[in-house]
């Protein structure tokens, strides 16, 4: 059985979303955030010297990485699900959005985070990094379009990579002006799998 070991609040939510989506059996290792510092607690480099969440352990295999731990579970467990064939035409387009989602587009996001915390000390970068979230939220805007998903007509390992950014864009800058990004929100965080996860990993 695949053990999670699952960080509060953070991207190790998309790999317990994705084992509801394949109804996979699987144990949650539940980390709290040190609440002054938000920061991870030791108990994680017991399992990985970094010290970092997402990390799985299925058998004797550790793997880290939410867009590597994606892809190992679908390559070894999907059957065929949420993932293009890498036959498909689709299939570099599903690539470039798994890799896209920490390589690109949560960079500007977690750049606020971190300016936020500064206070009045990170105030002078805080239009740089605000004008490169527009860039890339207006980027997925686009490339989403009138569709429901970001490859092809169902839910991918790419939406569930994806829809973590697209959260943190409502939460630092707001979707008002991203329509399809707010649909595409709504529908997967009304996905009856989404709904589990976050009833046995929390919000």
């Amino acid at each position: 059985m695949i053990e999670v070991h699952h960080l509060n609040t953070s991207r190790s939510l998309r790999v317990l979303w994705l084992l509801e989506e394949l109804e996979l059996p699987y144990e949650i290792v539940k980390h709290q955030r040190n609440p002054e510092t938000f920061l991870a607690p030791d108990t994680l480099k017991a399992v990985h010297p970094l010290g970092k969440s997402p990390v799985i352990r299925d058998g004797g295999q550790v793997v880290i990485e939410s867009g590597a731990i994606l892809e190992y579970i679908v390559r070894k467990y999907g059957e065929g699900r949420l993932a293009p064939d890498e036959s498909s035409p689709d299939w570099v387009r599903y690539l470039q959005w798994m890799h896209y989602a920490e390589g690109s587009a949560m960079l500007p996001l977690m750049l606020a985070l971190y300016l936020r915390r500064l206070g009045d000390a990170g105030k002078p970068l805080l239009p740089r990094v605000t004008s490169e979230i527009e860039n890339h939220v207006g980027y997925l805007n686009a490339e989403l379009g009138a569709s429901d998903y970001f490859v092809g007509e169902g839910l991918t390992a790419a939406d569930i990579q994806l829809a973590f950014v697209v959260q943190m864009a409502r939460l630092f800058y707001g979707l008002e002006k991203f329509s399809n990004l707010a649909r595409f929100v709504e529908r997967v965080e009304a996905r009856p799998a989404y709904k589990r996860a976050v009833e046995r990993g929390g919000p």
